[in-house]
Parts: C-alpha cells; structure tokens; sequence
C-alpha cells in the first residue's frame, strides 16, 4: 500500500497519542465537519444531543462566526512598541507582585482595534516551549503548502484528500486521541500505531486539539516534503523514506529549521526570541537531529496579533489555524474557571513537569520540584451580540515548583479576565480542592 492515497480509496480510521506532560483538548467548530473532512468532529456533535458531558455555551460557535479580529489593521507602531496601557499594567502587577518570579505574562486587549492596549511583566523571559511550539509547526505547513499550491481551492484539496500513514515517526507516543467510527456515530481513543492513517487535515487538527506528540512529527515531516518538493507532493511512501534516508542529517535539520522560521520571521519574530527546534518523537529526533527550543510571552503575543491581522503566512492560513485553535472540549489549565465559560476561547497549552527524589515531597502531575514548565497561550472573547464586547489575548509562562500548575494558571485566568473587562486588581483564588485541581488539569469527560 503506497503511503499517500485518496480518501475516495481508503477511509482507515485511527488515532494519535496525545503529547507527553500535556492533556488534550478538542478544537475546530462542530459544523466545520463537512467542510474540513475532520471526522471526529461529527462524534462530538452528536454527544450534544445525548445525556453525556455538555460543552460551555461558548464552545458552540458555528464556522461562520470565527473571524479575524485585525484583519485589514495595519498600525503605525507593533502593539508593543507603543506604551503599556497604565490601568492594565497597574492591576496587572498587582496581582504578581507577591508572586514566584518565574511568571512572565503578556496581555493585549484587542477589544478595539483603532486602541490597542497591552501590560507585560517579564516579557522576554524564554523558556522551553512545549507542546505551544505545535503552533509554530502549524505555521510551517500552512507556509509550506501555499508556497507549493498557491490557490486555496489546491490547498483545500490537499488538506481535506490526502491521506498520510503514519510511519514509525510516532514512535513513541503514549496518550490516546479520538477518532470517529460512523455505525455509532461516536469517538473512541486508543494509542496510534505506525500503520494508522489520517488525512492531512486531521493530523493538523490532532496536532492542535489534542497537542498529538504523534501527529506534530508528522504534520513537521509533511511540511518538510512540501518545501522541499513543491507540487510534487504527495510523494510515494517509497519516494518520502528514501528522501529521509538519503539526505544528510545537516541537510534534514537545515530544511526542518526553514520550514519552522520561514513563516514567522516573514511576520516580525526573530529566531533568537521564539523556536521551536527539534521533533517530539523520539523517532523523529533520531531521523531529523534537533536544536534548542524556546519562546518568550512577547513574541507568542505577537504570533496571536499577526494571526488576527491575516498575516501570518496569508489571510486564508491565519483563519484555518484560528479555527484550529478553538476551543470545543472539556476546558483545562488557564480556561478551565466557570468565568470563561460563557467567551469563546482558542487555546493551546504546553507543559514539562520533572521531579526527584526529596524527603518529604511526593511527586505530582504538573507540580515538579525539579522543574515545572506550564505555558498557556490563549485568546477570549465575548459571544456575539454581547452587550460589552471584549476580545484579549493572555500568553501566560510559568516554572513554580511544587505548585499544581494546571490548577495556578486556571485561577489565574480568572483573575486576568477581571482585570481586562474592570481595569482594576482582582483577587486570585489560591484555595481549591484535591477535585478541583485533578479537573484543572483534565481534558477528557
């Protein structure tokens, strides 16, 4: 069987494992099933009829609805290159000031696009990525794909039609995603396997919605093919192995690092402030070698602005991977508080927890005590028709050891959202339950 073919030849349904120290969420709106070709998509609708979990009010959003916020603004000086906003930064820092000093935190109120407002604390500290980096990989392949197939029609065929097995790129990949079986009109989850298949779109929307281990060194692998052959793609299976195997591991890190930079420093972010550098399988990391990764709120906050704008690699990319961010599952981390519950919400989420041994500390999912990495990019908005509308971005980073980071951030988010729609400090919520901090940071029903 050849890796690529048509999904008129085969519909072989799988899943992809969720990434290693994150939990997945789902994303893409519910009626954008047909249209995009996500199947899983049809699995959640459906649980909306049915006595299961019920999605937020604001998960609910119809394709239609997901717009570019900036679109068409050009400003006379970056977001951050104007002042901070003196309210914003005041009640901002009023609620870090007795805090850990690892936080660093940008947040810009794009309610009103002719008055920007933003307020930073420790803006360009960097930090290991995560699975945030996905997003950076996402960019890549919309790039790559509109360099090789500059009409939109051509890209969304491709997206949607071709299909791509998996290979033993998503060696080793522990978690579970869902995938749609038609004869119950539902999804299950289960471990991917090197055989599996997925259309090219779907991998792209695991890649965001479940923040797939599996399907980022994939999604990283087809955007390389497509830079490096253009129209030609999709190759054979036999044609893409030998492509890999022949070429030098230099040449290989070269063109995954272009793949990478390429879209954003076209937009403003330069490579020593944001990278994402090596693959996160660990097959991948053996065929393509690696660099360092890292990003810094700034410049994540200026990956969201560039998205809204319709730049970021043009206006028809920025709004798909929009679309792939939002947010229509089980909220976690920094949106998991009922304040959110009622705004629309595009989200991804990164973290990388490690302990060791310690008289008297027992080790914990996302309260390491060696290091404890949680990354929260996120952009909120108020639903349509609403009577005072809002709409910020809030890219929070953290490394406070011993402490429940899924829950820390989902206060947090709280508190922020108080502080963008009030202009004044908020308390935030240090008291929570053994249940409220296990649902924090769990992303499934």
């Amino acid at each position: 069987m050849s890796r690529y073919s048509r999904k008129s030849m085969i519909v072989l349904l799988c899943c992809i494992a969720a990434t290693m120290n994150t939990v997945s969420l789902q994303a893409y709106p519910l009626d954008g099933a047909d249209a995009s070709g996500i199947r899983r998509l049809h699995g959640y609708a459906a649980q909306q009829k049915t006595a299961g979990p019920k999605l937020a009010k604001g998960a609910l959003l119809n394709t239609s609805d997901i717009r570019l916020a900036l679109l068409g603004a050009s400003f006379e000086k970056d977001f951050d290159q104007q002042p901070k906003q003196e309210q914003l930064q005041k009640a901002l820092e009023s609620i870090f000031k007795t805090r850990d000093p690892s936080y660093s935190i940008v947040v810009v109120d794009i309610s009103d696009p002719a008055q920007i407002a933003w307020a930073a604390i420790n803006p360009d500290t960097k930090q290991q990525a995560g699975s945030v980096g996905k997003m950076i990989t996402l960019a890549g392949l919309f790039n790559s794909l509109a360099k090789a197939f500059p009409k939109i029609e051509d890209r969304q065929r491709v997206l949607r039609d071709t299909m791509v097995t998996a290979g033993e790129w998503v060696i080793a990949d522990e978690h579970k995603v869902p995938f749609y079986e038609s004869d119950t009109n539902s999804n299950r989850f289960a471990v991917p396997m090197p055989s599996d298949q997925f259309t090219l779109f779907e991998w792209m929307d695991h890649v965001a919605s479940a923040s797939s281990n599996a399907a980022g060194s994939v999604v990283w692998r087809e955007a390389m093919l497509l830079h490096q052959f253009g129209a030609r793609y999709p190759l054979t299976e036999s044609e893409a192995n030998d492509f890999f195997k022949t070429s030098k591991g230099s040449t290989l890190q070269a063109l995954s690092l272009s793949v990478s930079n390429e879209p954003l420093q076209a937009v403003g972010i330069p490579e020593k402030s944001m990278r994402q550098g090596s693959f996160w399988t660990r097959t991948g990391k053996r065929k393509v070698p690696g660099v360092e990764s890292y990003a810094s709120p700034r410049e994540l906050a200026r990956y969201i602005v560039r998205m809204e704008q319709g730049l970021l690699v043009d206006e028809w990319s920025s709004l798909e991977i929009k679309k792939l961010m939002y947010m229509t599952k089980r909220r976690y981390r920094y949106v998991y508080s009922p304040e959110l519950h009622q705004s629309a919400v595009y989200f991804k989420s990164g973290s990388l927890y490690q302990c060791v041994a310690e008289e008297g500390y027992r080790c914990a999912k996302y309260a390491g005590n060696k290091r404890n990495l949680m990354n929260s990019v996120a952009v909120i908005e108020s639903l349509p028709g609403a009577d005072k509308p809002y709409r910020y971005i809030a890219v929070l980073m953290s490394n406070v050891l011993k402490v429940n980071s899924a829950w820390d951030h989902a206060s947090l988010g709280a508190a922020i959202h108080k502080v963008i729609l009030t202009r004044s400090t908020a308390t935030v919520e240090s008291g929570a339950s053994a249940k409220q901090m296990y649902d924090a940071g769990k992303s499934e029903d």
